[in-house]
């Protein structure tokens, strides 16, 4: 095949390098760096939440397609996209299990700390797609009363088994943020979102950070229990003030498993594929070592809540992130790109 095509990719992005070569003029850089003239004469990216892609970024290239290995799209203009005819492909649920792990590591590990005995509780899920349905599938599994409030999936599907967010919030002693980033949740979590917490509840968001008013959480942190924040305003310069006041503070790492990155650059590279006619790649998956990076089944029925606390932070001893995050917090990007995947668990 001859190599009309050339990609510009990020090269943070793992297993991508070598997999085109055969059929495409690959450049990679860094995310952050990708610029206009990167991919004037470029036929498609491969990209990551760092390159932010709209007229600027695109105005005068003859790109037709963007894979993103990430499952959010608020990085892309996709109006511009359709306006243009350019192609998106997200990698829709890929770090889904490494988030829910996150989420429970960071609770059971956050509880066991603070003595906070996790008697009943009620878990309200603010987004309840790829994420948070896994997120309540091992809530359910642990005993949890779960809230749900996903309007969209409220309106596709009826109400029955959906609450409203004043309800949730008044009523969960743990919220975890799971929903995208759009206009209808750009600044979701404000003043009167937190004023209708209740005291003492746990606040998780591993979601996106502009979902969040990071002032309105500054003033209500004394009212709140454990607090947790993965992602940030204005990353990666974050706000080190917040950071302080957080129990659990990590540099945008939440669906960094390894079966996750598997997942993300599977997804981009089957994409691009079909998009060119490359059926060699139509199938395409990482080669990897099952016996060392399988995901971990958890057996968690009949254990106590220290056994369990114990098994989450076995399998992901998350405040090594957290102390590691504090004592440079400049180095966020360098954390992500030279993360240490960690695996996924799974339940039955």
């Amino acid at each position: 095949m001859s190599k009309s095509i050339k990609i510009v990719a990020d090269s943070n992005i793992p297993f991508l390098q070598g997999v085109f070569e055969p059929y495409a003029e690959m450049v990679y850089k860094d995310g952050l760096t990708i610029g206009r003239d990167d991919v004037r004469d470029a036929d498609a990216l491969i990209i990551r939440t760092r390159t932010k892609c709209g007229e600027a970024l695109l105005g005068d290239s003859r790109v037709s397609m963007i894979a993103t290995a990430t499952i959010g799209t608020d990085h892309i203009d996709l109006g511009f996209c359709r306006e243009r005819g350019i192609e998106v492909h997200n990698a829709e649920g890929c770090n889904a299990g490494g988030v829910m792990q996150y989420v429970f590591s960071a609770l059971y590990g956050t509880a066991s700390r603070k003595s906070i005995k996790l008697d009943r509780p009620v878990m309200g899920i603010i987004g309840v797609g790829n994420v948070g349905r896994k997120v309540e599938h091992m809530a359910e599994y642990l005993g949890f009363e779960v809230l749900r409030c996903d309007p969209p999936r409220a309106e596709r599907e009826g109400p029955e088994g959906f609450c409203s967010l004043d309800y949730l919030l008044s009523s969960s002693n743990i919220v975890t943020l799971h929903t995208p980033l759009d206009e209808t949740t750009r600044g979701m979590a404000d003043e009167h979102f937190f004023d209708m917490m209740r005291p003492g509840a746990f606040f998780i968001n591993a979601a996106r950070g502009e979902i969040v008013d990071e002032s309105a959480l500054m003033e209500v942190i004394p009212k709140l229990g454990p607090v947790i924040i993965d992602t940030w305003n204005n990353e990666p310069d974050i706000n080190t003030a917040l950071m302080d006041m957080t129990d659990i503070a990590t540099p945008h790492i939440a669906g960094y498993s390894y079966q996750g990155k598997l997942n993300g650059t599977a997804s981009s590279v089957q994409a691009v594929a079909r998009h060119f006619h490359i059926a060699e790649l139509y199938d395409f998956y990482p080669e990897y070592d099952k016996s060392e990076h399988s995901p971990v089944h958890l057996d968690l029925k009949g254990r106590n809540q220290g056994e369990i606390t114990s098994v989450f932070q076995y399998n992901y001893p998350i405040f090594t992130d957290d102390f590691m995050f504090r004592m440079n917090p400049g180095n966020f990007e360098k954390m992500r790109s030279e993360y240490r995947y960690r695996r996924e668990v799974y339940i039955d």
